[in-house]
């Protein structure tokens, strides 16, 4: 009998499946590796047998030596201080007291100041502070505040302690939209009371400990962020936490041979520390919740839980008393080589000491993993019948100890490379260059005798940190690499000592290397499916992804592709408002909700809002006849670019437009003009600021600089110390605004950068970088920053926003302050400068402009623009602040007071460019003319010139081009900074 052939329109897609299955295998087998188990050969102490440099040693340091017995006292000794009877406060402080569940509160409302108490202490030893306390409202941020010990910080860390807000999603499960897509809910602040002990986990999973000697105390808190009521203080002796054996032998030992379990979504969490804390989507076999296609919020963590103290809480409910066993599936793929710790307590408690900084195994997919020993055997916990919480908070505790060397390290390379050039005299000539002589040769023992053994002794140091970060993380890792990489640099180095002035520039090198990776240190990202809590002998039937399940999930997700609508927009009404967005899809979904719930009710406009992810779509849609009604989130040049071509809208002809425009800061708005008319309205903006570690400027007894030439004193003594000041080379335009140079004439049709004052400001601009020798490039300020060795500078709102949420061990130690200005024969210190926008324009083309306003109005208004920031961080935390360029939006969010009145006074001087035909030429122009200056040594009026002359020749062009033949554009003349009304900051 013949075989019947294999159906053809089978044979292809079984082809395909196996042609992938070998694809991925092939790939997994390629991709994988060997662990290699590195045993400990290096301790802790032995890691930490320095002095640090500065005044206050790290907890970990002081620590050293104290055994686990002399930590822990006696129980129950117990020493209470009743916050209202404090003894002094400082005149700045705003204290008042109220009535609480019969208890009498202390309400220290700002965030300046300070409070002291006096107290007895009985019997000498080391006590936790315990508070109890409640953030007042005012902030999204935790409070912080500093703790001293008879007028002391007893560590370094004492400085910064901070008391953490509760938050919980104000919905679960989460709201679906028309399309089938999950909707994060806003965040919900749980206001109640909290007991605390003072903790900081990136350096010990244990409360802090205070060194008290019997006798009479003062303990002063000092206010750094944020207000809080106080309801107790107390210092209590630390309890004992019992090893897992001891904890086993506590509790009965029989267990019934239930198969009951419960399986607990991490995404429905009670409670959580951080805004920050988000939730996520996810897609791939046996995640659960199975999005199918849909945006489903089904995991937790990530990055976004990842910081040293941030928790997460979950309610569980078990059936009877008994032992138990806690399984989670997580995925721990982040940094390469690196555990993740978390501490994880039950109903406010650590069971026992193995669950302190319990470290989760780097792995490359999600796995379901048992909380156990080294061993592999599974942990038991013993619970009573009815509902507990589980905690999980984010520790680094067993990296501080590499930290501390690191940076201890960093420090004798800087040193050492600091002597190197006081001996050869390489220093660079322009920030841009090394002054290196290859055919001199050197006789380094002749100008320090030790400098074989200097070398050495940071070889050696790198080595036993190298030892000790393997034995950790008992494999190897980045960081291992970035050391072993600079000790090979060393010892190439050590072979011949005197080729160290040639290779002076391996230095920054290593020490550059070393601080990408050494900043991930504190960072313990953790990305959490589900939490199971089961019955030892329960078998739950849960399933991991594998190479060869993603092959049909793949394909069933590629097929709905075909027929489920990811359309954001919605179906489109008739006759309602387009709006494209040019921005991401949390900012979009926000936005349609806040439409849905507040402007269509209002107005009975319908609106369609569609995702704008290339502005060339706007080109491109405007030339076939496509646009929207209204585009938002557009750059602050597309207004006036659009004007130019007749295709947006003058806004100023329409009614209430004068009115609108009082919400915004006159030298913003007029980026948004052209040739009379006004084409867009501000959404948000983004300020540059002086920004300054406080801290370090106080050691070095510096001024924060109020105008350039106060800069210049400055530098000196910043460059002596081995440090620098941040100025963006690419920013001529706030010189060159201070110096009262507009770029273009009144009428818009001629370059005016060649003017006499033009002229000073370029030359002020290039000597910055030749003369005072400030660093051209710096790829990462806001590290440097981090770190110290650049303690001033000039940024923007950006690194505002990563200071507050990624420096938190700086917290307390930088401000910001206006920026450096030129001071004017009348005592006057001007500081005009750009502030960065996007915008809002409505369509030539629109057929609905009277509607089109009415929705500008009501988006630009006030109080639509401090719901819109206030729920955007609370969705997001602050990572996500909407600076909204309305001014009474802007101080309607949480700024600290301080940094309030400086983005004030910043903001006062703001003077964005105009744009003319030909704009788009000064910024390249400008960057040609620096070059030529700064690199090519170019004499700067030359370069000027240059720049000048070709900037005119694109103008003449362009104006030929638009056929305006020597009419006067009319641009606004800006002469006064920008006066607020009178309101509390």
């Amino acid at each position: 009998m013949k075989k019947r052939p294999f159906p053809r329109y089978l044979r292809i897609p079984i082809q395909i499946l196996i042609v992938a299955a070998l694809v991925v295998g092939v790939i997994r087998w390629m991709t994988s590796e060997e662990q290699v188990v590195y045993s400990g050969s290096v301790t802790a102490d032995q890691l930490l047998q320095f002095q640090p440099a500065g005044d206050k040693n790290p907890y970990a340091i002081l620590m050293q030596g104290v055994s686990e017995q002399e930590r822990s006292g006696e129980k129950g000794n117990e020493i209470r201080i009743n916050p209202s009877q404090y003894d002094t406060a400082a005149p700045i402080t705003k204290l008042s007291q109220s009535k609480e569940d019969g208890k009498t509160v202390l309400n220290w409302h700002n965030e300046a100041g300070s409070v002291d108490w006096t107290f007895h202490v009985a019997k000498a030893g080391w006590y936790e502070l315990h508070l109890d306390y409640k953030p007042l409202a005012g902030s999204n941020s935790s409070v912080i505040r500093g703790v001293m010990i008879d007028g002391s910080y007893p560590f370094e860390e004492s400085e910064r302690v901070e008391l953490e807000r509760m938050w919980k999603d104000a919905k679960y499960p989460y709201d679906r939209n028309e399309l089938g897509m999950q909707v994060r809910p806003q965040q919900t602040e749980l206001n109640e009371w909290t007991s605390k002990a003072v903790s900081d986990y990136s350096v010990s999973s244990r409360p802090l400990l205070f060194r008290l000697e019997r006798g009479e105390h003062t303990l002063r808190l000092v206010g750094e962020r944020g207000g809080v009521a106080l309801q107790q203080l107390s210092f209590q002796s630390q309890e004992h936490v019992k090893p897992y054996e001891e904890y086993k032998g506590a509790y009965p030992s029989a267990s019934d041979a239930s198969d009951w379990y419960m399986v607990r979504e991490a995404e429905q969490f009670e409670r959580k520390s951080h805004l920050s804390i988000q939730t996520d989507h996810w897609a791939e076999p046996y995640i659960s919740p199975d999005p199918k296609g849909r945006i489903t919020y089904n995991v937790l963590g990530g990055t976004h839980w990842n910081l040293p103290g941030e928790w997460v809480e979950w309610d569980i409910e078990v059936p009877t008393n008994g032992w138990y066993e806690i399984d989670l599936k997580n995925f721990q793929n982040y940094r390469s080589g690196f555990k993740a710790y978390r501490t994880i307590s039950i109903d406010g408690k650590v069971p026992f000491k193995e669950m302190l900084n319990y470290a989760i195994d780097y792995h490359k997919e999600f796995e379901i993993t048992t909380l156990s020993n080294i061993s592999g055997e599974p942990f038991k916990f013993y619970l009573e019948q009815g509902k507990h919480s589980i905690r999980m908070t984010a520790d680094s505790s067993s990296m501080q100890p590499i930290l501390i060397a690191l940076k201890d390290t960093l420090l004798q390379i800087a040193s050492f490379d600091r002597e190197m050039r006081l001996i050869t005299g390489n220093y660079s000539k322009s920030a841009s260059d090394s002054n290196i002589d290859s055919t001199r040769t050197w006789e380094m023992k002749k100008y320090d005798p030790e400098v074989e053994n200097k070398l050495q002794a940071i070889t050696d140091r790198l080595n036993m940190i190298r030892l000790y970060t393997n034995s950790v993380n008992e494999r190897d890792s980045d960081l291992s690499q970035a050391i072993k990489a600079s000790v090979t640099i060393l010892e190439d180095m050590l072979g011949d000592v005197n080729e160290i002035p040639s290779k002076i520039k391996e230095f920054s090198t290593i020490q550059a290397n070393i601080g990408t990776w050494m900043s991930t240190l504190t960072k313990q990202p953790l990305l959490l499916d589900y939490l199971v809590v089961r019955k030892p002998d329960a078998k739950t039937g849960l399933k991991e992804p594998t190479a060869l399940s993603r092959i049909p999930y793949s394909l069933a997700d590629f097929s709905r592709s075909f027929y489920v609508d990811y359309d954001l927009g919605g179906p489109e009404e008739e006759g309602a408002l387009t709006i494209w967005v040019g921005r991401g899809r949390d900012y979009v979904d926000l936005l349609r909700e806040l439409v849905s719930q507040d402007f269509t009710p209002k107005t009975g406009i319908e609106v369609n809002i569609n995702l704008m992810p290339n502005p060339n779509m706007l080109i491109l849609g405007n030339a076939a006849g496509e646009v929207p009604d209204i585009a938002l989130g557009v750059g602050e040049s597309t207004p006036a670019d659009y004007a130019m071509r007749n295709a947006v809208e003058d806004l100023s002809q329409y009614p209430g437009f004068d009115d609108v425009m009082n919400q915004f800061i006159p030298g913003v708005t007029r980026a948004l003009m052209y040739d009379g008319g006004t084409y867009g309205l501000p959404e948000v903006q983004n300020f540059q600021l002086l920004f300054y570690r406080s801290d370090i400027l106080e050691r070095l007894d510096l001024e924060v600089p109020d105008t350039w030439d106060d800069v210049f004193d400055i530098l000196p003594t910043l460059q002596e110390n081995g440090m620098t000041m941040n100025v963006p080379k690419g920013d001529y335009s706030t010189l060159f605004l201070e110096h009262g140079t507009d770029p273009y004439t009144k009428d818009g049709l001629k370059s005016n950068i060649f003017s006499d004052t033009g002229q000073q400001a370029f030359k002020l601009w290039t000597e910055m970088f030749t003369k005072y020798n400030l660093p051209i490039d710096i790829p990462a300020f806001f590290q440097h920053f981090r770190d110290g060795d650049i303690p001033i500078g000039i940024s923007d709102f950006n690194t505002y926003v990563q200071l507050q949420v990624a420096a938190p061990e700086i917290t307390g130690h930088w401000k910001v302050a206006p920026l450096p200005g030129i001071k004017q024969e009348n005592g006057e210190v001007v500081r005009w400068s750009p502030q960065g926008l996007t915008g809002a324009m409505i369509m030539k083309k629109s057929e609905q402009k009277d509607k089109a306003w009415e929705f500008l109005k009501w988006w630009t208004s006030g109080e639509v623009q401090s719901r819109y920031a206030a729920d955007m961080e609370s969705f997001y935390g602050i990572e996500y602040r909407w600076n909204t360029a309305n001014v009474n939006a802007m101080e309607s969010l949480n700024w600290p007071s301080d940094d309030l009145k400086a983005i004030r006074e910043q903001a006062s001087w703001a003077l964005n460019m105009p744009n003319v035909p030909g704009y788009y030429f000064l910024g390249r122009e400008m960057d040609f003319a620096w070059n030529r200056t700064v690199f090519d040594g170019i004499p700067a009026d030359e370069s000027l010139e240059e720049a000048h002359l070709s900037l005119q020749r694109e103008m003449d062009r362009r104006q030929r081009n638009f056929g305006i033949m020597g009419r006067s554009l009319n641009i606004p003349q800006i002469t006064e900074p920008y006066v607020w009304e009178d309101t509390e900051s």
